[in-house]
């Protein structure tokens, strides 16, 4: 099963937050046997990111998206979605009930822009966010799943743990496996020397996300 991850957000580009949540789901994603073949950034632009996801999800059952669904106007990634599977977004009650509740246990008085989002594309499965005021959505598809969780690193870690590493586990039936690798460190050789000594076991080698040993490069 392959799998990418979108992370969104113009502020990624501009380098003022490094993306660690993508590192992070790389890893988790490995731990559960799941082969992460493409990561992508886009800002907040609509026609990017529908180009983006679209090509994700065609080529991949699993597509991860972090960011974008917050409540201002540049928080975009409900309406990409929303279009590029064509189901219109929809209100939902329980949501918008567990976002109040988390304002007025914060202390803080909920402005109308946060009404937005408890909007998710229609038939979508919420995912409920206690951490935080964005909920996450999760969108089964023809050729998979596309999972919409929030930037922000704590929460994105605990949506996670929580709800996504279990849900991929059930709905593609993954068992208990994991994606390994070995590291050959070689010292007082350069690549191209090590390259030439080894190159049959290189050219004979399956994949290295097959499980089989793999190769990496240290000085």
């Amino acid at each position: 099963m392959k799998a990418e991850i979108v992370a969104i957000g113009s502020e990624l580009l501009l380098g003022q937050i490094v993306d660690t949540n993508s590192s992070y789901i790389a890893k988790r994603l490995a731990e559960n046997g799941i082969e992460l073949v493409q990561t992508a950034t886009v800002g907040d632009d609509l026609q990017q990111m529908k180009e983006v996801i679209r090509e994700a999800a065609n080529r991949s059952q699993v597509v991860i998206t972090t960011g974008g669904i917050g409540p201002t106007e540049d928080d975009l990634t409900r309406e990409v979605i929303s279009e590029v599977f064509q189901r219109p977004l929809t209100f939902q009650p329980h949501l918008m009930e567990q976002i109040e509740t988390l304002f007025k246990k914060r202390g803080f008085r909920m402005v109308e822009s946060n009404r937005k989002q408890a909007y998710i594309p229609k038939g979508s499965i919420p995912i409920e966010n206690p951490k935080g005021t964005a909920p996450g959505f999760i969108v089964e598809h023809s050729n998979g799943s596309i999972i919409s969780i929030p930037g922000v690193p704590p929460e994105m870690e605990y949506l996670m743990e929580n709800t996504v590493i279990p849900y991929l586990r059930k709905r593609f039936d993954i068992k208990h496996e994991v994606i390994q690798y070995r590291v050959l460190r070689a010292c007082g050789l350069g690549e191209s020397a090590i390259g030439l000594q080894i190159k049959d076991l290189m050219k004979e080698s399956r994949k290295p996300f097959s499980g089989d040993t793999r190769l990496n490069w240290g000085h």
